[in-house]
């Protein structure tokens, strides 16, 4: 029986020091290769994947640009401008590293809208910071002209900084799942989802953490397995100490304990563990599990693979 799996890859990993389009679809067929492996041993695959690096870098082309002629683009377009070029390089790299293994599948990228509380305390203090840095002159000429708020960042400037808020749904959730039950392959909620509020949607300025919005979206379609791809092959505990501990098989009891001792770096780790630990409690009997992407061809050998995360 086909299992139905979500597997969530950094946007790090599509980008490196080289920000060329070339250079990322290039990143991209080396990961396909990987997610392909996937599809060899049945399981249903769907994609999600970050672009902060990506947008970051749409952010700075669009202020270098802005003008009353052409005018930036607000954020919640940026990333549905990444969305779709990364949606594309990352559908063309798949489809063809699935024809060149013989296996006739379609693969779709699903412009994604995550919707979120307007109300959501992180709106009441924005820490994501975005954007290029500015010097403190123009931030707070920024900031009175478009109500943004600046933080300075460890002497290397100011920078614009936006709310964060928790995905409390996908739009596109019941779409994605149509797709999937007719077999088809899907990428979808691209750094995130583009962040929408209301009933009558409507984009707001935030972002929204890509590993919370993998794992509701896992949670909507019912998903069999989470996959949450970082640079490491385990999650440890004491990284980098003369007690290094890999862990393989954890419950949510065991890493809640480790992340309550503060194992877990904030913007590294930590998401990534918080997004497995939900899944687990929402799907009992089911598995998160945190791995590298060259892990991804040995899922179904005798030995386990990965951090597994189980309720």
């Amino acid at each position: 029986m086909e299992k139905k799996v979500v597997v969530a890859l950094g946007g790090n990993a599509i980008l490196s020091d080289d920000a060329s389009a070339q250079a990322q679809q290039e990143a991209l067929i080396t990961t396909s290769k990987y997610l392909v492996n996937l599809v060899k041993e049945n399981y249903k695959l769907i994609i999600s994947h970050g672009n902060g690096p990506q947008v970051g870098n749409l952010l700075l082309q669009q202020q270098a640009a802005n003008s009353d002629k052409n005018p930036a683009m607000p954020l919640d377009t940026c990333v549905a401008m990444t969305q779709g070029s990364i949606g594309y390089w990352l559908a063309n790299a798949m489809t063809n590293e699935l024809k060149h293994e013989g296996i006739q599948k379609e693969v779709a990228t699903i412009l994604t809208q995550v919707i979120v509380d307007e109300n959501d305390e992180a709106f009441k203090n924005p820490t994501k910071p975005i954007g290029p840095f500015l010097t403190e002159e123009v931030a707070k000429e920024e900031a009175k002209i478009t109500g943004a708020i600046f933080k300075e960042d460890a002497g290397r400037g100011y920078q614009k900084v936006v709310a964060s808020p928790k995905p409390i749904g996908i739009h596109e959730a019941k779409t994605i799942n149509t797709l999937v039950a007719n077999d088809v392959i899907t990428i979808s909620c691209g750094g995130g989802g583009i962040p929408v509020v209301g009933q009558e949607l409507k984009g707001v300025e935030a972002v929204i953490d890509k590993d919370f919005a993998s794992e509701k979206l896992a949670h909507l379609v019912k998903a069999d397995m989470f996959i949450v791809l970082t640079g490491v092959d385990n999650v440890y505990i004491n990284y980098g100490k003369e007690n290094e501990q890999k862990l393989t098989h954890v419950t949510v009891e065991e890493l809640e304990v480790y992340k309550s001792e503060g194992h877990f770096a904030p913007g590294s780790m930590l998401p990534k563990i918080e997004a497995a630990i939900q899944f687990a409690k929402n799907n009992p009997g089911k598995q998160a599990i945190i791995t590298s992407l060259e892990c991804l061809g040995e899922l179904n050998s005798a030995e386990e693979v990965g951090t597994i995360i189980t309720l």
